[in-house]
């Protein structure tokens, strides 16, 4: 990076800031770049008698990044601003390379805002703001800025694709797991050989290659990704990660991870040919609703089809072919053997009578049922990533809660508003609840629908705003925050759009007709008691029962809509001591 150079000069000489950018990404010398930008500003404002007082050059940023987002250009940008900026005037050397696409327009405004001259040697001074020929010039050239940067991707994909399937050439990359990169032998291109440049190829690991075809027949012999990385781990083999800790930093290096395994079974390089083009980058504009801010490059995997495969076999195998597409066959068995599980679960999987019911009082989330040694647990997970957007947050790894002893309570409760002593009361608020029912307005599945939707869109906001509290990045944030207000606000506006319909309402049961009910079923504690998950499920929902669960102090607190708050002290994984507040 070079920094602006500040000199004195006479009160008659016009003092100019130099503007320019080079990528380091076309491999260009920023220092000769630099030189010959300067070079040509100098020429075209030494005649006037300008003086270059102070420089602002970005290295290593895309031409396609606007100038909001280049550091020494966004620097020139704010210093137009400050009436004491110590020049007069900005010289560009090159203006493809400062512009690109619409930038000039959108840029070119701010400095005729606060009256400063901007010198090109393609318009052999100042741009002229009135001049709509010089306004054409520059545009043209931005143009010519982004058709250049087109050509230089396009040749140099279709380059590296030709290379890769007709040569099968090695085009740099983090070697898989299982090779290391070996020397191939002078460049082909006669330039880059006689300055010493070499090709280099893929040849197996002694240490590693060996893993890599066992994980294959592993896999092959019944085992899941899972379990092999497990087995690997307590085999005492070191992951990727630890195996070549110099190209893995920033990864952890304690186990094998079931995700490593995957990647290792569908990388077909393993069988000898080399694969290129598995990833791109791909641009994404910042803001939608504000193009001016340009894209956000980052790299997405492409399908498998895409991917390029060399004609012929490029480096030495460490797996045949025959092993590779068998293990491919049995993840497609076994994808096909899961899918039609889960859908037949769908139908007969294990009821949760609480789903959905449950909120973990530290972060606020439902907590999710899962089944464990054949007892229901209800589990909040807080992940590593997640702590690093509320680092003030106390939560475990995982919170646990058990389903049976929260429910044995719940029961307790219900079943004492239908004890003798309370049966009067309770039968006078069902009636008062039956009428009210009554005359209550009906939603409709789409009004719910929208509804629910607007609520959703309230805790995302909620979550978007504690993570900008937290130190995340405010443009990704930000951007999170528009889109759920725009999701927001067409749900608003859907809701809005749908007719306020009812459905047609029975009479309110009376309370002599609850007391029959009641009677009707006999001991209510008892039938409580033995009832089936499935059938207290419905019970929970009309009640409204809600349960918040404090992990700190092992206390779930009960909530019904037509009764007061109800708290239970519990431990997890032993007795629960019931006591009301």
């Amino acid at each position: 990076m070079f920094h602006a150079i500040r000199t004195e000069v006479s009160p008659h000489v016009i003092r100019f800031a130099f503007a320019g950018r080079c990528s380091t990404e076309d491999l260009q010398d920023p220092e000769a770049s630099r030189n010959w930008q300067l070079t040509r500003a100098q020429a075209l404002i030494k005649p006037a008698g300008g003086q270059i007082v102070t420089e602002y050059f970005d290295v290593g940023h895309s031409r396609s990044l606007p100038w909001q987002r280049r550091p020494r250009a966004n620097e020139l940008l704010q210093a137009l601003r400050d009436p004491n900026r110590g020049f007069d005037a900005v010289v560009i050397g090159e203006p493809q390379r400062t512009f690109y696409g619409n930038q000039f327009g959108n840029t070119f405004p701010v400095f005729v805002h606060f009256r400063i001259p901007l010198w090109v040697p393609e318009v052999g001074g100042p741009i002229d703001p009135d001049n709509e020929a010089h306004d054409l010039v520059m545009s043209v050239f931005g143009g010519m800025s982004k058709g250049e940067r087109n050509r230089i991707k396009i040749r140099v994909r279709t380059a590296m694709s030709s290379q890769a399937r007709l040569q099968g050439r090695y085009l740099g990359g983090r070697p898989p797991y299982g090779y290391r990169i070996t020397d191939a032998g002078p460049h082909p291109n006669p330039a880059k050989a006689a300055v010493g440049q070499r090709i280099h190829k893929l040849q197996p690991d002694p240490a590693a290659a060996p893993v890599v075809l066992r994980i294959f027949r592993l896999y092959v012999g019944g085992m899941s990704d899972k379990a092999i990385a497990a087995q690997l781990t307590r085999d005492g083999i070191p992951c990727p990660s630890a195996h070549d800790p110099a190209r893995n930093p920033h990864r952890p290096k304690t186990a094998w991870q079931q995700s490593a395994v995957r990647a290792i079974l569908i990388n077909p390089r393993y069988t000898g040919y080399e694969v290129w083009n598995k990833q791109r980058k791909e641009e994404r504009l910042l803001d939608v609703d504000d193009v001016t801010l340009g894209h956000r490059t980052s790299m997405t995997h492409n399908p498998a089809e895409a991917w390029i495969r060399s004609n012929e076999p490029a480096h030495e195998a460490i797996i045949s072919p025959d092993l590779f597409e068998t293990a491919r066959t049995v993840r497609q068995q076994r994808a096909r053997t899961q899918g039609r599980q889960e859908r037949a679960g769908k139908h007969g999987a294990r009821p949760y009578g609480l789903r959905g019911r449950i909120r973990c009082a530290l972060c606020g989330r439902k907590m999710q049922p899962a089944t464990i040694h054949n007892h229901v647990y209800y589990r909040c997970e807080f992940k590593a990533q997640e702590q690093a957007l509320y680092p003030d947050l106390t939560h475990p790894r995982t919170v646990y809660l058990r389903e049976d002893i929260v429910c044995k309570a719940l029961d307790q409760w219900i079943a004492r508003a239908f004890a003798s002593d309370r049966l009067t009361a309770t039968i006078q608020a069902l009636a008062h609840a039956s009428a009210a029912a009554s005359t209550a307005e009906t939603r409709t599945p789409e009004q719910a629908q929208a509804r629910q939707a607007i609520k959703n869109c309230e805790r995302r906001l909620t979550r978007y705003q504690a993570a900008l509290e937290a130190g995340a990045d405010p443009t990704v944030v930000t951007q999170w925050i528009n889109n759920a207000q725009r999701d927001k606000e067409t749900a608003h506006n859907k809701l809005k759009a749908l007719p306020a319909t009812t459905r047609k309402k029975e009479p309110p049961l009376n309370a002599q007709q609850i007391r029959d009910i009641t009677e009707s079923l006999g001991d209510t504690a008892q039938r409580i008691h033995t009832a089936s998950t499935e059938q207290k499920g419905p019970l929970y929902e009309a009640l409204g029962i809600t349960i918040s669960y404090e992990h700190a102090v092992r206390t779930a607190t009960v909530k019904s809509r037509p009764s007061s708050p109800y708290r239970q002290r519990l431990c997890p994984r032993g007795d629960l001591n019931p006591h009301a507040r």
